[in-house]
């Protein structure tokens, strides 16, 4: 077994796996919250499985390292660091090979319950879609659509209006998913959800984040659309599993949102278009790419996990029962 020869600044060395899956969790070829939980359970087993260390002291400096670089990739999605959590905390052992077999067996654990929480997660959601049903959502969410499959499953008509969501277009995703179901599917513009919104019985979205106040942080654009929602009547579902409760803000921790690289909204030939200059060049032209925007617990109707479905405002019993009070960072201890 053999680690990368490139060392991390604290000295210990990284498998490549580990690399590898970092970089495609921050450039977003791995994307979707519980998506990316699997891959960072699995990135930590194959770091136990290709250590060299030949200490538990050095095994466990290693985790910590490993998961540390995983963590940094995307601050907003809470499932990431969840995993972190349920991985490390399970390592037990006083040598090398006992901590390596603990780590491994942790990390398949949670992929198998990721696994079967979703399905459970969808059941629970689809009891709130009727035959003929008509969902509008929004970006793209493996939770989301799982609702959707268990209504088909269970011989439900649903149809779904479908927003492009801007700048990467994760609805054409989301399209694709649910032609594959065999749902029937209109893709709209953002800008023309208001209109299509009377079309729609429910709104159906996912969540990267659930806050214990039960705001809801989401792709950009989920804020506005619960907005106009509401006003409309239309009732607000978010298909969210337990790993993305952040269980960090029931201390006052305020989720970060994450900001990404203007080149998604602006490329560069449209950027000398604009201005006549490269990108950088003109100091009075600032481009804004927020990845998330934050849903007050006001603007959503029901939040559907593996555990059942909850009023926003009673989010927070959920995660107390999952994580206590207070939670802790173990790759930095």
């Amino acid at each position: 077994m053999t680690t990368t020869d490139r060392p991390t600044d604290g000295g210990v060395e990284i498998a490549p796996t580990v690399e590898d899956t970092a970089r495609d969790i921050a450039s977003m070829e791995i994307r979707g919250a519980a998506a990316i939980a699997d891959a960072a359970a699995a990135a930590l087993a194959a770091q136990a499985d290709a250590s060299s260390a030949d200490s538990a002291a050095a095994f466990r400096a290693e985790l910590r390292a490993a998961a540390s670089q995983l963590y940094e990739t995307r601050p907003t999605a809470v499932s990431l660091p969840n995993a972190l959590r349920y991985v490390l905390r399970g390592m037990e052992g006083g040598d090398v090979a006992t901590l390596r077999r603990s780590t491994i067996r942790r990390a398949e654990a949670f992929r198998r319950d990721l696994e079967a929480a979703q399905d459970t997660l969808g059941r629970v959601g689809a009891n709130r879609l009727r035959d003929g049903d008509v969902v509008m959502t929004h970006c793209h969410s493996t939770d989301a659509l799982a609702c959707v499959a268990a209504a088909v499953e269970d011989g439900k008509h649903v149809e779904a209006i479908v927003k492009e969501t801007r700048p990467r277009q994760q609805g054409h995703i989301t399209a694709r998913d649910l032609r594959e179901m065999g749902v029937p599917v209109t893709l709209i513009v953002d800008n023309a959800a208001r209109r299509y919104l009377d079309d729609a019985d429910h709104v159906l979205v996912g969540a990267d984040s659930i806050a214990a106040d039960g705001s809801v942080i989401n792709k950009i654009g989920t804020s506005g659309l619960a907005v106009n929602a509401r006003e409309r009547g239309v009732p607000v579902m978010v298909a969210a599993q337990s790993i993305k409760c952040h269980p960090d803000t029931m201390t006052g921790h305020t989720v970060e949102i994450e900001m990404r690289d203007e080149r998604e909204v602006l490329d560069v030939a449209a950027h000398r278009e604009i201005t006549g200059v490269e990108p950088g060049e003109d100091a009075e032209l600032v481009v804004e790419n927020p990845a998330f925007d934050v849903t007050p617990p006001r603007h959503v109707d029901a939040i559907v996990t593996e555990h059942g479905q909850y009023p926003p405002e009673s989010i927070v019993m959920l995660m107390r029962e999952l994580f206590g009070e207070t939670t802790s960072d173990p790759w930095q201890t």
